[in-house]
């Protein structure tokens, strides 16, 4: 028993940058060294997809090319973490990008998918609202008619 507790603690990955035991989610993000300048890069396009995201709610077309680009952009990122992969000495220190793609789901695709969700989320309130609208002129075109068809 022990000795397979032992077996256990050895097998959890230990971060070559700050020495500590990757257990969850969060010491894995705590690993990463954020002050290198791709990490950086990455960090403002993901502000600039939700500046744009909140921007493009005004303009349905344009949120629509939005929404269809960030999942084009989700949908590639297993090909950008193999090209990362094989190509991670020409712009990073250390070696972030592992087969099962946990970092780069974890700092690319996540961040894109919430401002997709966001998106959804405005559709979603537009349809609620207008169906409302709908509804509410019917109510008020049915009063109408009966309040003629009564003076007739």
């Amino acid at each position: 028993m022990t000795n397979q507790k032992t077996e256990n603690i050895s097998s959890i990955p230990i971060d070559g940058f700050s020495n500590l035991k990757i257990t969850s989610i969060w010491t894995f993000l705590m690993s990463v060294q954020w002050s290198e300048p791709w990490l950086i890069g990455l960090l403002l396009f993901h502000v600039v997809c939700l500046f744009l995201t909140v921007v493009t709610c005004r303009f349905y077309r344009a949120q629509i090319c939005h929404f269809l680009i960030i999942v084009g952009l989700v949908y590639s990122a297993e090909y950008l973490n193999e090209l990362a992969a094989m190509n991670w000495r020409s712009f990073s220190n250390f070696q972030y990008f592992d087969s099962k793609g946990m970092f780069i789901s974890l700092v690319y695709s996540i961040p894109l998918l919430l401002n997709a969700v966001i998106i959804v989320m405005v559709w979603v309130y537009r349809t609620f609202s207008t169906m409302t609208e709908l509804k509410t002129l019917q109510l008020k075109r049915r009063a109408r008619r009966e309040k003629r068809e009564k003076n007739d």
